[in-house]
């Protein structure tokens, strides 16, 4: 069978457009429910030419294409001045994207005015004020008089310097958004603050605890999971360990059924998609779905490791197809720890995992190690200075391709989501 139709590509006409992929990364900011608020749209450092990204923003602006990618949800993006004095008419047509403000903008008189006038006209416009006190300043108030929201710095600011500036902006009504909260503890700090989101790595790294403890459902989860790679299941083997769970059962069969795959017949069980994808990928599947039964995660976190699993499984084309698909398992496991609320240790102990799988999520070594350590930095926006412009275009397109594909995924995934019947 062809690698596409063991990959289930989707459809043609509902691909990414691989030409003119734009270097972002959508970073979500999440509210205190821990659901999402809004996404920020970050460019890779290294990604070029300023103006000539600028047009091709403004062009996914005006197609629907940077829509899509953050599903019309409230986004938030910095834009040249050049931009933003010309050309944001565009922004007016699209009530949910806003535009990321510093403070020294404020000097610049003939961008206040147009910045005013695109307030006044409803544009989203939050201050990345970072650690700077804005108390006092006649420049940061005109700022303030304009902008809905205000993110602040949590690693910057003192535990009281960002309590007090949270408050005292809340208290004049704006929204107030703590980014670079990188740790647990200043998470939790945050959750006591009037804040209307809180951005940072934090989501995606485990809490620390000194003895891990498993709730029933992810107890449940492990004994799947370990039931799914113990003596080498086939199709038929398969289909019987998820027999009895028929919710799993129907996502799983409504998601690879769905029109998006496009495939060339519906199947009607886990034992013939089995046979159709092979073995491997729809273990793969199966830890998919699961893993989006887990109700008490953040959403955002699990649509993270299905980008990452597809991201890995991409750019590890040129291996066989038995490593492409253990790539897949390192991308959607490399946040099993975060997901199960336990350090990776402790977690793979209690799988019987393929030693390069477990070299690359504990070590940080093997053939995968490397992959991981590009989808991380691509998360971040700091692929490295020295990555050639054909290798972040491959990567913009991966990511992009990437995010469509745990989107439509997470659809079916989702407990929360709505049932959807097959196609």
């Amino acid at each position: 069978m062809s690698d596409i139709a063991v990959s289930a590509q989707p459809r043609a006409d509902l691909a990414v457009n691989r030409e003119t992929p734009l270097p972002v990364v959508r970073v979500p900011m999440l509210d205190q429910k821990r659901e999402l608020f809004a996404y920020e749209i970050v460019f890779q450092r290294h990604a070029g030419d300023e103006a000539a990204l600028m047009q091709r923003v403004l062009s996914t602006l005006a197609d629907g294409a940077l829509t899509r990618l953050v599903r019309g949800n409230r986004t938030f993006l910095t834009l040249s001045r050049e931009l933003l004095l010309d050309q944001t008419d565009v922004l007016l047509h699209q009530p949910r994207f806003g535009v990321l403000l510093h403070p020294g903008m404020a000097e610049d008189a003939a961008l206040m005015e147009r910045l005013r006038r695109m307030s006044q006209r409803g544009c989203l416009l939050m201050l990345d004020a970072g650690a700077q006190d804005l108390h006092g300043s006649a420049a940061a108030e005109a700022l303030l008089q304009i902008v809905q929201f205000v993110r602040l710095d949590a690693k910057a600011l003192a535990p009281e310097q960002l309590r007090e500036r949270a408050q005292s902006l809340h208290e004049r009504g704006i929204w107030v958004v703590a980014g670079q909260v990188d740790d647990h503890a200043t998470y939790q700090r945050c959750l006591e603050l009037p804040l209307q989101a809180i951005q940072g790595r934090y989501l995606l790294i485990p809490d620390q605890v000194e003895v891990p403890v498993l709730s029933a459902n992810r107890l449940s989860m492990l004994r799947l999971m370990r039931e799914l790679q113990e003596n080498n299941p086939g199709p038929v083997e398969l289909g019987d360990i998820i027999r009895n769970d028929a919710i799993l059962s129907y996502k799983l069969l409504s998601c690879v059924n769905s029109a998006y795959f496009a495939l060339p017949k519906q199947l009607k069980s886990v034992q013939q998609a089995a046979i159709f994808f092979g073995v491997t990928r729809m273990r793969n599947w199966i830890y998919t779905m699961a893993l989006g039964g887990m109700d008490d995660s953040p959403p955002e976190l699990l649509r993270t490791a299905l980008i990452r699993a597809h991201m890995c499984e991409q750019l590890a084309g040129s291996m066989p197809r038995a490593q492409k698909e253990m790539a897949f398992t390192v991308g959607l496991f490399s946040l099993l720890d975060t997901l199960m609320c336990a350090p990776m240790e402790f977690v793979l102990a209690q799988l019987p995992l393929v030693p390069e799988i477990r070299e690359a999520l504990v070590d940080g070594r093997g053939p995968f190690a490397p992959l991981l350590e590009q989808i991380r930095a691509w998360e971040a926006g700091e692929l490295s200075g020295h990555a050639q412009p054909q290798q972040i275009q491959r990567m913009a397109a991966i990511y992009l391709e990437a995010t469509q594909w745990a989107d439509q995924v997470f659809a079916f995934a989702d407990s929360k989501a709505p049932a959807q019947a097959p196609a």
